[in-house]
């Protein structure tokens, strides 16, 4: 039992310092930043706002991902890549619905 225990705070923290820093939970609405970190394993980037927060977000099927208005594939994204992200705000998670490359 107790291994169990360690087992389950050793997998929540690591849930909670996956980017090494604590995200932020924002609402619904388009943010402009830098991307942070890309996990293209999981479909997952980490975008630092303009404002100081950091948006942890999973692409899903519906998330459009855009460059000067033309639909390009996940492997154009790269840290340090200005983006523009439109999401929505689900319970304590952010969905992205559009991310636009800027530069």
């Amino acid at each position: 039992m107790k291994n169990l225990k360690t087992l389950a705070i050793a997998a929540s923290m690591s849930l909670m310092f996956a980017c090494g820093e604590k995200t932020d939970v924002v609402e619904s609405g388009t943010y402009t930043g830098t991307i942070n970190e890309v996990e293209a394993d999981k479909s997952e980037i980490y975008v630092k706002t303009d404002d100081g927060k950091l948006l942890e977000l999973y692409f899903t099927d519906s998330t459009s991902l855009t460059k000067n208005d033309e639909k390009v594939a996940f492997d154009q994204l790269a840290e340090g890549k200005k983006v523009e992200v439109d999401v929505e705000k689900v319970g304590n998670k952010l969905d992205p619905k559009a991310v636009r490359i800027l530069e």
